[in-house]
């Protein structure tokens, strides 16, 4: 009777726990799943990172009009993003999707380094190409004299001390945990002097300078779109197309008419009995009004040139800002406020949001940009021949 009972129990027992059982091995399936699609969504990230920026930088390598000091910086932007994409984006592929960290403290300490200074050169780059276009513009004649490759180099080498300044500290505290076995790979928030370093070095200091320079180059732009042409005793306009670091024409508007009406009217009189009667004859009016009509309608090329070059701006800053701005916000809060907590799959979806600021870039800088778009055409006819 007793082993009649106990058999009963058993396979009670078995019933009741073999929902279970069954229930938890969905659960794993489905886990598994979605990890599976987390990795497949996140490498696609990676290389279409990777292929823009490759393509950015064999464009200008391959195409000799775009060798200016304004592409140059572009192409070293895209260098650094394509080394975020090679470099940093991997690893942070299986440490968010497997969460935990297995690849020893040494690795840790080399990823985050790298991480750090790839990211700060990243979003400094925008930084020195902003000024370079704040300059292009507002001292056009005399910056044109001193935006060659040398002076981009300098301002690239600067951007490199910094990020590197930046990404370096972290790795003397670090030390005595290197034989350490770790389980996550983070930068230490604790040291709240280093994070405030890093946060403004990288980030809030560049971005108030990119607000900045951006503002005053849109005021530039509009200033430039509404000037009006007719200035005291001066009939015509000459338009100087200065080529920005976005590739776009943008136009300086410089009075000049009396040069011109001198070069129209015979031995360059512009008073006298003589000059006056050859100044109001048919032929010498037809003239005026064909000159006129160019400069009128270069004005207008000029202006829409502004527009969208303005309108690039705004993408630019608003781009960089969106894709930045919640990890740096989250890090401050974390190293600022102790009893702060963010859930870890918040902070893995800020830090992916960054970045994808290294895809965005090259795709920005592109395909605003007339002459890249022509080049990436032609670089694409070119090995389809091949």
């Amino acid at each position: 009777m007793d082993q009649d009972n106990s058999s009963v129990d058993s396979i009670f027992t078995n019933a009741t726990e073999s929902p279970k059982h069954s229930e938890a091995h969905w659960d794993e399936a489905i886990l598994l799943g979605l990890q599976i699609f987390l990795s497949a969504i996140l490498a696609i990230i990676t290389l279409a990172t990777v292929l823009s920026n490759a393509f950015v930088i064999a464009t200008i390598f391959l195409t000799r009009k775009l060798h200016t000091p304004a592409n140059f910086l572009i192409g070293s932007l895209a260098v650094t993003d394509l080394l975020v994409s090679i470099l940093v984006m991997p690893i942070s592929i299986v440490y968010t999707v497997s969460k935990t960290w297995s690849l020893g403290q040494i690795v840790c300490d080399i990823w985050l380094s790298s991480d750090i200074t790839f990211c700060t050169a990243s979003i400094l780059h925008l930084c020195v190409i902003a000024l370079d276009r704040y300059w292009a513009i507002t001292d056009a004649l005399e910056y044109s004299k001193r935006r060659t490759m040398r002076r981009a180099g300098l301002m690239i080498a600067v951007v490199w001390v910094i990020s590197i300044s930046i990404s370096i500290p972290p790795l003397f505290w670090r030390q005595a945990k290197a034989n350490e076995e770790v389980m996550e790979c983070l930068v230490n928030t604790d040291q709240i002097s280093y994070t405030l370093y890093s946060t403004f070095g990288a980030f809030y200091v560049p971005t108030v300078l990119l607000i900045i320079l951006y503002g005053r180059i849109y005021v530039a732009a509009r200033s430039r779109i509404f000037k009006t042409p007719v200035s005291s005793g001066k009939r015509f306009t000459t338009a100087h197309l200065i080529q920005t670091s976005a590739g776009s024409s943008l136009c300086s508007i410089n009075s000049s008419a009396s040069n011109q009406e001198s070069h129209l009217q015979p031995g360059g009189g512009t008073s006298g009995g003589g000059g006056g009667a050859r100044g109001g004859s048919p032929l010498f009016n037809s003239v005026k009004v064909k000159l006129a009509d160019s400069v009128l309608e270069r004005k207008r090329l000029c202006a829409a040139r502004e527009k969208k070059a303005t309108k690039t701006l705004g993408i630019i800053l608003g781009a960089f800002i969106v894709c930045w701005l919640p990890f740096f916000v989250g890090t401050l809060v974390l190293a600022i406020c102790k009893e702060c907590w963010f859930h870890p799959v918040l902070f893995d979806v800020f830090t992916w949001l960054g970045y994808l600021n290294s895809l965005i870039n090259p795709v920005i800088y592109t395909a605003f940009n007339d002459e890249f778009k022509l080049a990436f055409h032609k670089l694409i006819k070119f090995k389809r021949c091949y």
